[in-house]
């Protein structure tokens, strides 16, 4: 009885110090939780958050990342990122937040006046001291998982940025490349705020990934609903046209319901295009004006600059910038005096009139929108999060788990009176031309489980995105959609119509079907030339005989291919095709009309000659295999890749969307090289399928990592270039089977 008795009260006394410890414990883990998190100081910010985080790296290197919080899981993605590829986190944040000067030199000045203009670093500041205490809470996190990286990685040499600042994500909020800013003619803004003689801007100043080429730049997005699916799931294609190397994948999961898997452009804090268990969401460039310039009346009297409005003489505001730029010997500055009216920023002028500028410029909304966007579990929810409205040069496709798909065609829509011709500057001095709010999201062009169950979004006309049971032109107003139709969309429509039982597979191999409507359509102009003109040379007969055998498909060993690429490039540089028409840009396929319909038979024969000229002094022959001449480089991990026909390359099957070509491999020549290189198109893909569990296929254009002596630098580029996905871990058990190497940040060696 006695042993009893002291067996219990034992047994009570152990119980009360169990209880002790874990109120104790309890109380620190209280005392560290998001609400006092901010108590701390840096380094002991740092250890906390690193405790809470862990990164599994799969077999291609793809970061999988745990944390307790949303907060943590954001550390740990920034993190691993600046693991990935620090080089393109940090000239994303020099680009973002005006200091590129300090990097590229004078001649890049004016993308730092651009930034700027929309936005000082004080007010992106203030901007984040208004945010919500959750979005603080990220954006320490953001900074902080960089700059812990930095402080375990002396060996890292930042450019510029040594300490990166909870703000600066506020620069880089929407999540489209560098959003609508990239726009803004850096050009203009030089002429107006200060011309420098013998000046060259590089292309890159312009923003993220607008370089200097023909290039069309946006995305394909599929949404497929049960009744065109073997399982009866909805299924999603995310395919994402961009530059090269330009986002990485990942998985961010915390236990505050965070569980997204995707692409990031490198250094936000928030999967871009990509899936969570339930709902999935790809962006596709918008055709819906979102941008409008206004002309100022400006009235200067004594030493004040004023600008008419209505009846009233409202006083411009004015904002003294000093900017940096590096030189020759160092750094040198120079010091501006930027303009604002209600309208946006002074961007430059035409005639006696200053042009201001107006967009989206919201970036906690933006950047609340951007992040909340990744955890919606169902179609209402996932609508409820599209009414913040500043997700503004994106459509959206969107598939989910209850076999929902919908397409949102903008987002950020601004009310205009359509007396005015918004294609143009309007009279900034008649209120009549205000922006009156945003439309509604009810009022925007919205599709919803079509009856055709499928959805597509090629970056062309929202009105034959679900074939005849697309919305209707007349129904909306005109600035709602600009975008015409084009070949990818003429490609991709009778492809939806009679697909049936479609698997992960096979809507991979749909949306890499090698048929281009462009070359068919060029080429059969040539064709008609070729009967019209019966005299040619033996190279222009024998070259035509092979041409009319050619189904247009793309393949590595086409000849057909290499010939109709040539003949292309060789019509543009003959500046024979008409450019502008009514003084608006001709489209591609207008163009295309010409070059196979319009222009003199005599012409195209001509012009067909010179290119076979050309692939003979290229090559040696004008019978060269598309695979010869259209490669796939990656030297070193530069941001831009200097070309050489000389080193390394690997042959690709692929073409430019340009010729309607849904799988999209964009090009550049090198200096001095013959042969072609791919820069931009296919970069991040991906097909999704909703059911009881997500199941997903993704590839990645070379691999996750920039750093060269990585084994994921280039470990994904044959099953690229051959479109052999490979399969998303995703759930935790999957993950683990995969896991290569797991660590907490700071203790990865």
């Amino acid at each position: 009885m006695f042993y009893l008795a002291n067996s219990f009260f034992f047994k009570l006394t152990i119980m009360k110090k169990i209880i002790l410890l874990v109120s104790c414990s309890l109380a620190i883990s209280c005392s560290t939780s998001e609400t006092n998190i901010s108590s701390l100081n840096q380094q002991e910010r740092w250890n906390h958050r690193a405790e809470r985080t862990e990164i599994i790296r799969d077999d291609f290197g793809i970061p999988h990342i745990y944390g307790k919080t949303d907060a943590d899981a954001v550390f740990g993605m920034l993190y691993a990122q600046c693991e990935d590829d620090f080089n393109r986190v940090e000239r994303n944040y020099i680009w973002a937040i005006g200091r590129l000067a300090e990097v590229e030199g004078e001649k890049a000045l004016y993308s730092d006046v651009r930034a700027n203009l929309f936005m000082t670093k004080e007010e992106a500041i203030l901007n984040y001291e208004k945010s919500p205490k959750w979005l603080q809470e990220l954006c320490v996190a953001f900074a902080d998982g960089i700059n812990f990286y930095l402080k375990n990685h002396p060996e890292v040499t930042p450019k510029l940025i040594t300490h990166f600042e909870p703000w600066m994500p506020m620069y880089f909020s929407e999540g489209s490349i560098g959003g609508d800013i990239e726009r803004v003619s850096t050009e203009k803004i030089r002429d107006f705020y200060g011309p420098q003689k013998n000046s060259k801007k590089l292309a890159i100043s312009d923003g993220l990934i607008r370089l200097k080429d023909d290039e069309p730049r946006g995305s394909n997005g599929f949404a497929i609903g049960g009744e065109k699916t073997a399982s009866g799931n909805a299924m999603l294609l995310i395919n994402p046209h961009t530059s090269f190397f330009f986002r990485g994948e990942s998985h961010v999961v915390s236990e505050e319901g965070l569980n997204a898997y995707g692409a990031t452009t490198w250094g936000q804090f928030f999967i871009y295009q990509g899936f969570n268990e339930k709902t999935g969401w790809m962006h596709t460039s918008t055709g819906t004006d979102i941008i409008d310039e206004f002309k100022e009346t400006i009235v200067k009297t004594n030493d004040k600059t004023h600008y008419k409005y209505g009846e009233k003489m409202l006083p411009i505001d004015s904002i003294q910038v000093s900017l940096n730029y590096a030189t020759n010997t160092g750094t040198s500055s120079k010091d501006f005096t930027l303009f604002r009216t209600h309208h946006g920023p002074i961007t430059h002028s035409e005639g006696n009139h200053w042009i201001s500028t107006a967009l989206m410029w919201s970036p906690i909304k933006a950047l609340k929108q951007s992040f909340i966007r990744t955890k919606k579990s169902n179609h209402n929810e996932f609508h409820e999060m599209m009414d913040i409205r500043t997700n503004s040069s994106n459509n959206t496709v969107y598939a989910d788990a209850d076999g929902t798909i919908a397409y949102y065609h903008g987002n950020f829509i601004p009310v205009r009176d359509e007396k005015f011709d918004y294609t143009k500057p309007v009279d900034g001095s008649n209120p009549a031309t205000d922006w009156k709010g945003l439309h509604k999201l009810e009022e925007n062009i919205f599709v919803k489980n079509p009856p055709t169950h499928w959805i597509q979004n090629c970056n062309s006309t929202p009105f034959s995105s679900a074939a005849e049971y697309s919305p209707k032109k007349e129904d909306y107003p005109e600035y709602m959609s600009s975008f015409p139709e084009n070949f990818r969309g003429i490609h991709a429509i009778p492809l939806l119509k009679k697909a049936e039982n479609l698997t992960l597979t096979s809507l991979i191999k749909l949306a890499y079907d090698p048929y281009l409507p462009g070359a068919e359509k060029l080429i059969s102009g040539l064709i008609e030339a070729a009967k019209k003109i019966p005299s040619q040379s033996k190279d222009v007969k024998d070259a035509i005989k092979m041409l009319k055998k050619w189904d247009s498909k793309v393949a590595i060993n086409s000849i057909e291919m290499t010939l109709a690429q040539f003949y292309i490039n060789s019509y543009y540089e003959s500046g024979k095709i008409p450019t502008m028409s009514f003084g608006k840009r001709t489209s591609r396929l207008a163009r295309f009309e010409y070059m196979s319909v319009e222009s003199p038979p005599k012409e195209r024969l001509a012009i067909f000659e010179k290119s076979l000229q050309k692939l003979i002094e290229d090559f040696g022959s004008w019978k060269t295999p598309w695979g010869e001449f259209n490669r796939y480089q990656r030297n070193d991990g530069e941001i831009f890749q200097n070309f050489d026909d000389t080193k390394k390359s690997i042959p690709v099957g692929m073409a430019s969307s340009k010729w309607g070509a849904l799988a999209s491999y964009g090009t550049r020549f090198g200096k001095n090289t013959k042969r072609q290189y791919g820069t931009s198109g296919n970069s991040f893909v991906a097909v999704v399928e909703f059911g009881e569990k997500v199941t997903a296929k993704t590839i990645l254009a070379g691999g996750q990592s920039g750093d060269p002596n990585s084994p994921h630098f280039d470990d994904q580029t044959i099953p690229y270039i051959k479109a052999k996905f490979k399969d998303v871990a995703y759930y935790r058990e999957d993950v683990l089977k995969r896991a290569k190497k797991t660590y907490k940040p700071g203790k990865e060696k």
